[in-house]
């Protein structure tokens, strides 16, 4: 896909996507050039599920050793796939946000790697509100598990943004909008207390069912970048 078309597709999406929900542009598999379109468009953040990919597209584009880093400020990496434990060392001293947060262990390698280099590193908690065993996520008593210990000071160099989940695969909307609505509830019970701020659910085939059941990210694909 060329330049132009991917500015366009991104500019159609951030005008159809209400302001005050933020996009990440999922440039997963996608070169480098992609990248550099969409930024010169106006994305900011962007998503990627293999950090062997996350960890290249930031050498070559934002690393301060690549000679391009100040063509890209503002430019925020967002891991946004299921992530090994052994893999947070090599995301850690850069990554903006951990998306798929979902089990306590992790937390535990994300704590150690970010005292280790100084940092706080935003994350968000998974959910699994999908009917599909094949997606992951906490669930509703585990969630109250990490909270706790979150409360008794545990992981002080993590900071939990918010919530996220991915609904089942399915044309049946109604479906979705509960399933979205269900974790919104999850979250502003326990949000408000906690100062998050971020609910990302939603992707290029449901976004809009998931701004209207309260989501503040989306992640969106295909629609800017074009098809896999």
């Amino acid at each position: 896909m060329s330049a132009s078309d991917i500015a366009a597709n991104w500019n159609e999406v951030r005008a159809a996507v209400p302001p005050k929900v933020e996009v990440i542009a999922v440039s997963k598999t996608k070169p480098l050039e992609a990248v550099e379109a969409a930024y010169a468009a106006g994305a900011r953040s962007f998503g990627e599920n293999r950090v062997q990919e996350l960890v290249g597209k930031h050498e070559a584009l934002t690393h301060a050793d690549s000679g391009r880093a100040h063509e890209f400020e503002g430019l925020k990496w967002h891991q946004i796939g299921t992530l090994q434990k052994n893999k947070v060392k090599y995301i850690a001293p850069f990554v903006d946000l951990i998306h798929a947060v979902d089990q306590a262990a992790l937390l535990d390698e994300i704590e150690k790697r970010a005292g280790a280099g100084g940092r706080r590193i935003s994350v968000l908690l998974q959910m699994h509100i999908a009917q599909e065993s094949s997606k992951f996520g906490l669930s509703t008593g585990e969630l109250e598990e990490i909270l706790e210990r979150i409360g008794g000071g545990a992981w002080p160099n993590v900071e939990v943004k918010g919530l996220m989940g991915m609904a089942t695969f399915t044309d049946d909307n109604a479906q979705v909008a509960r399933e979205f609505g269900g974790l919104r509830q999850v979250f502003e019970s326990h949000g408000a207390k906690r100062n998050w701020d971020t609910l990302s659910m939603g992707m290029s085939g449901d976004w809009r069912i998931a701004v209207d059941q309260g989501s503040t990210m989306v992640r969106i694909g295909s629609s800017i970048f074009g098809s896999r």
